[in-house]
């Protein structure tokens, strides 16, 4: 975090609500944009805006006035719980057969067929 946004945070921040990841939300109602109170986040870890939920990505972008702790709406059962996007690091999704994922793939199965044009096509040049 930067000391711009530390010492903003300490002089004029209000507190508004915690995620499930441990992000924190705070709003300024003094300083505004267009008539529009100034709305941020501090992250728990490294910052990455991949780490918001829609819920509070809505909020923070005035979608909605309400923080998701107004609102008393909760997940329901089929409902993940939001996830940050691994790609890059080590928990990111690789292929069988990537390079950094020992580079073995089964063999195929034998049911495919590469595609052929069709002679009278190949004699026309399409």
């Amino acid at each position: 975090m930067s000391i711009g946004t530390r010492l903003l945070t300490w002089i004029s921040g209000t507190f508004v609500g915690e995620d499930e990841l441990g992000n924190r939300y705070f709003k300024d109602l003094k300083h505004t944009r267009n008539g529009r109170e100034k709305r941020w986040v501090i992250y728990k870890n490294q910052a990455d805006g991949s780490a918001v939920s829609a819920a509070w990505h809505g909020w923070l972008h005035h979608r909605t006035d309400l923080t998701p702790n107004d609102t008393g709406v909760r997940a329901l059962k089929w409902q993940r719980m939001h996830e940050v996007n691994p790609t890059g690091t080590d928990t990111a999704y690789r292929q069988p057969g990537h390079v950094l994922n020992k580079g073995e793939r089964t063999k195929a199965s034998g049911d495919y067929q590469a595609w052929q044009p069709i002679e009278e096509n190949r004699s026309k040049g399409l």
